[in-house]
């Protein structure tokens, strides 16, 4: 009979603990998600996003994908900074937008950084529409890549939409960086 007592004593103290957790989780419900989604560099994100007509929060679910919000990041293929800007991208976007004393090393600076990858996106809407899907899968391969799929009936019915991404890494990244983007609009637009 004790060892009952002990054992329906420790399930109700855990049961009162597990509810005072609970409320006290739900009460901070927003910081905990701004913690784990959390939002750097938004006075640049907000400044190139309205410069050149980009959802913000997309910008910010990208960045969170590409580097964690660390300025100094440097994938395995070279690209670098915030939004990972692979080197030639960041030579024909400084060409493109008169860019001066532009050098590789600039790509850590994060105005810059954000500027390049923001615009960017814009040249894949324009490019390729208002289709967040596919602007997404041409930031991670590329314009080209993504210009050969659309043309391509094995990944894509109407040369708009495609249908099967056959980069791996690209899939995964597309549903990644579109589950935050979600996430972002969620969290911060509710304000």
């Amino acid at each position: 009979m004790l060892f009952i007592r002990k054992g329906c004593l420790r399930f109700i103290v855990f049961f009162i603990v597990l509810v005072v957790i609970s409320i006290v989780a739900f009460q901070n419900i927003d910081w905990i998600l701004r913690t784990i989604y959390p939002v750097h560099y938004e006075d640049l994100i907000q400044k190139y996003s309205a410069e050149y007509e980009v959802d913000p929060y997309l910008v910010t679910a990208i960045i969170k994908n590409e580097s964690k919000f660390d300025p100094n990041a440097v994938s395995k293929k070279d690209a670098k900074g915030l939004m990972q800007i692979a080197p030639i991208t960041g030579e024909w976007a400084a060409e493109k937008l008169n860019i001066e004393n532009y050098s590789e090393d600039r790509l850590f600076d994060p105005e810059l950084n954000i500027k390049i990858g923001i615009w960017y996106l814009t040249v894949l809407k324009q490019e390729f529409g208002d289709n967040i899907e596919n602007i997404v899968a041409g930031y991670n391969a590329g314009n080209g890549n993504l210009k050969k799929w659309l043309e391509n009936p094995e990944y894509s019915k109407d040369g708009k939409t495609l249908n099967e991404i056959p980069f791996n890494e690209t899939k995964i990244y597309q549903k990644k960086v579109l589950r935050d983007y979600r996430i972002y609009r969620k969290i911060y637009s509710e304000n």
